[in-house]
């Protein structure tokens, strides 16, 4: 084919998306904002799902190293109340359905997949305009610009891409997360580490919740989830770390001390992270040469555990379109937006669905139910 192939991000769905073409033999191109693989950490715990993750990376040539990657155990469940009432524990069964991994550990595997110069770290797209026949021109921040045929757009929940499809913007949900670390938390930090068990926690009251995971190493990540304006996250001094965990922890008064340690015994600074969404059902008309996979096409809540899954099965799925229609790249993107428009839909609902049962006037018992009532709809 002589279509040059140009992703704008370097997360997981772009990656999945440039590995899968790589397979096929079509190149492609990858601008990446940040200055290195190693510019941030890449976030925690991810649950990988047999039915989209999973078949993403075996499309992409990886099912093999990503088995490597399994953190044993990390599929187990608990659910408990405010005053440490275990009310739900779900062992890892270790049948693999949604295995967990390291964001950071699925990202290597990606990366170290794809020749050398596939991907121009440190290069922000601050612009893009239509030149007509599919074409776009975009234009980095030291100036630079690039044409090409086929623009994707896997560049996140503030896509610079989006706006040339929709008019759509994220919206904040109402919940807000404070992230915090505990490290050997077996040793230094027995009863949380007790608490959380051995894979993911969910302590839930209305309208707030710890949440946490296990990490390999005896580390527990914890997600602090308070269903507050943004105004009263915006209204915290999050650069003093010691009062803004403090003024978190209020909220937490009278919870049990093995659960509220997750939060006062933090071991780095408190991170503060909005929670927003794109509509659900979020779509677009057909524009010619350029598509969005991942968060960029459907950002929805963490609630149903699919934003990762989703973003590798767009790519693979993108991947997979384009080789089958090398010499009609038009009918490949409609091909693929028309799958991607009612799956991501779906999860959507499902989120949104999950986020408002997780917090509701009933938690945490609608949480017990869901785990145990409940399958997801899109499968």
């Amino acid at each position: 084919m002589t279509t040059d192939v140009t992703i704008i991000g370097a997360g997981l769905g772009g990656l999945t998306l440039a590995r899968v073409l790589h397979v096929h033999g079509i190149p492609a191109t990858i601008y990446e904002a940040e200055s290195s693989p190693t510019a941030r950490t890449q976030g925690g715990m991810l649950d990988i799902h047999d039915y989209n993750g999973q078949l993403a990376l075996k499309a992409a040539g990886l099912y093999e190293e990503f088995l490597g990657l399994i953190h044993e155990g990390g599929e187990a469940s608990r659910v408990l109340d405010k005053d440490g009432a275990v009310l739900l524990d779900q062992p890892d069964d270790g049948t693999g359905g949604r295995p967990e991994v390291h964001r950071g550990d699925l990202r290597r595997i990606l990366l170290d997949s794809l020749p050398a110069d596939t991907i121009k770290w440190g290069h922000k797209a601050t612009a893009v305009r239509p030149l007509g026949d599919g074409r776009h021109e975009l234009t980095f921040a030291d100036g630079a610009t690039v044409t090409t045929s086929l623009l994707v757009g896997a560049d996140g929940a503030w896509s610079r891409i989006r706006p040339l499809l929709s008019a759509a913007e994220p919206e904040y949900v109402g919940i807000s997360f404070i992230e915090t670390y505990l490290f050997d938390g077996d040793t230094r930090h027995p009863a949380s580490a007790r608490a959380v068990g051995g894979g993911a926690l969910f302590a839930l009251a209305p309208g707030k919740g710890i949440l946490a995971h296990r990490e390999p190493g005896g580390v527990m990540h914890t997600y602090v989830a308070l269903n507050k304006p943004q105004e009263w996250l915006a209204a915290i001094d999050f650069t003093r770390a010691d009062a803004a965990t403090a003024r978190v922890a209020e909220e937490f008064d009278g919870w049990a001390p093995e659960l509220t340690a997750l939060i006062t015994g933090g071991e780095t600074a408190p991170v503060p992270r909005t929670v927003n969404a794109l509509p659900i059902g979020h779509r677009w008309d057909r524009v010619p040469g350029v598509t969005l996979l991942g968060d960029a096409a459907h950002l929805m809540s963490p609630f149903a555990g699919e934003g990762a899954n989703l973003a590798m099965y767009d790519g693979a799925e993108l991947g997979n379109a384009i080789a089958a229609h090398p010499d009609d790249i038009e009918a490949a993107l409609t091909a693929y937006e028309e799958a991607l428009f009612p799956r991501s839909a779906d999860a959507a609902a499902e989120a949104a669905r999950n986020h408002e049962l997780c917090f509701d006037d009933d938690a945490p018992h609608s949480m017990v139910a869901l785990f145990t009532d409940h399958e997801p709809t899109h499968r």
